[in-house]
């Protein structure tokens, strides 16, 4: 018997949720049932309206369409025994009838190839794509939401509209900023890739390679923004990390032959395992060392290692494994330290930053003895790109606290408590001041 692939255990997964959706029917609103589904199945069906249309934007808004006909008409019908089926079709119905109206039937046939003529009329049953259509229409989709036409913002935005099914409302509340300010940013970043006329299309080549890396960025600051909010009263927000986590595992099923994206992978299985234990019961950070390691998730820990397997020797691939040094560890002093140390070292000389330099000196400090790890931040004090970084105070802090120089170091955690926007931090860096 075969193993099942990444990507059929990832749809398989992702169809149960939807059958458990319809289950609920009964006992839930026809509308909260539209919803959910419609959450659940709105990349796939926006993804194989845009191979038709060519644009995302007006993919969007054709799902939608889809989504308005299923509330007027499953209270009357009931729900369909396939609900995401049903809604690709309409959406794809309506594109074809859009692109009839533009152009003649001909000239667009001949554009998309057989795309028109596999669509009959809205039936379920006929309409289903098959596994690998919706792969490639999926992948189509990631890779044109986080082109590097659009800034960074536009991109993760566009991101957790289109692949994660957020509301531009949630997307705001996520982030902490207007909700205008972030569906100015969706509507300019569609415009921009309509302008660009930015294929909808896979990348290969060495294209290919730039635009993963894009994409592995955009997920990545999603989950970061969620495992320690850079702003707000929560240090810790699931629902990104879970949006960024479940994009990580559909990509790594989509592209099981690129080692970096399951280096991505690993690093967010790793990471999102620790979640549970990194808050106390009043939302407070619990340091590294104080956590509660039986809290830790093993089930993620193993999806870990698992994916860690198959990822290669770059930097998301690095930093899961020092990831998997930390998740190990029984205990917080069973930590190898060493080979952490290691590690940054050799993420540093693949991909040099202030920041991973930080983070190998805390490494040092903990391997070698806190002087040594003092020696590497007091070298990194005039770096411009860690000028309003809170961490840098507040490492240096930790390590004068170990050396008993505990005078500097209260300094250092209340020059980290003005530097964080963070409230929660702020609270327990202003604490370790006043020490």
């Amino acid at each position: 018997m075969t193993a099942a692939s990444p990507a059929d255990a990832a749809r398989a997964a992702e169809t149960a949720e939807t059958a458990e959706a319809v289950e609920t029917a009964e006992t839930t609103p026809i509308a909260e049932t539209v919803e959910t589904v419609f959450r659940i199945e709105s990349a796939r069906i926006i993804a194989g309206v845009a191979r038709i249309v060519r644009d995302v934007g007006l993919a969007e808004e054709l799902a939608q369409d889809a989504l308005v006909t299923a509330l007027e008409r499953w209270p009357e019908s009931g729900v369909p025994d396939n609900p995401g089926a049903w809604l690709m079709a309409t959406a794809k119905h309506r594109a074809i009838d859009l692109v009839r109206r533009k152009e003649t039937y001909a000239r667009k046939l001949a554009e998309v190839g057989r795309a028109l003529e596999d669509v009959s009329p809205p039936d379920p049953a006929d309409l289903a794509r098959t596994a690998e259509d919706i792969d490639d229409d999926l992948l189509r989709l990631i890779f044109t939401a986080c082109h590097p036409v659009l800034s960074t913002q536009a991109r993760v935005a566009l991101t957790l509209r289109l692949l994660g099914g957020l509301t531009t409302e949630e997307i705001a509340r996520a982030f902490l900023v207007p909700e205008p300010t972030v569906a100015q940013r969706i509507v300019r970043a569609k415009r921009t890739l309509a302008q660009a006329d930015v294929p909808f299309e896979v990348p290969y080549g060495d294209d290919r390679t730039a635009r993963l890396s894009s994409v592995l960025e955009v997920i990545y600051l999603i989950f970061n923004e969620g495992y320690s909010a850079t702003t707000g009263d929560d240090l810790v927000r699931p629902a990104l990390c879970e949006d960024a986590l479940r994009l990580a595992r559909v990509l790594g099923g989509l592209l099981p032959q690129e080692p970096e994206v399951h280096g991505l992978a690993a690093l967010l299985e790793f990471q999102s395992s620790r979640i549970a234990a990194r808050t106390g019961p009043g939302g407070e950070p619990v340091l590294l060392a104080d956590q509660n390691r039986t809290k830790w998730n093993r089930p993620l820990i193993r999806r870990g290692a698992d994916a860690l397997q198959r990822a290669g020797h770059g930097p998301y691939s690095l930093q899961a494994a020092i990831a998997a040094c930390h998740a190990r560890a029984i205990r917080y002093e069973d930590t190898d330290w060493t080979a952490i140390a290691a590690l940054y070292g050799r993420l540093m000389a693949l991909a040099p930053s202030p920041v991973v330099e930080l983070n190998r000196a805390v490494a040092v400090a903990m391997a070698e003895g806190p002087a040594a790890g003092l020696k590497l931040v007091e070298a990194l004090a005039e770096e411009p790109a860690l000028k309003g970084y809170h961490l840098l105070p507040s490492v240096r802090g930790d390590l004068l606290e170990r050396l008993g120089r505990h005078e500097e170091a209260r300094a250092e955690f209340a020059r980290a408590a003005d530097l964080t926007r963070n409230a929660r931090e702020r609270a327990l860096l202003l604490e370790r001041s006043s020490g």
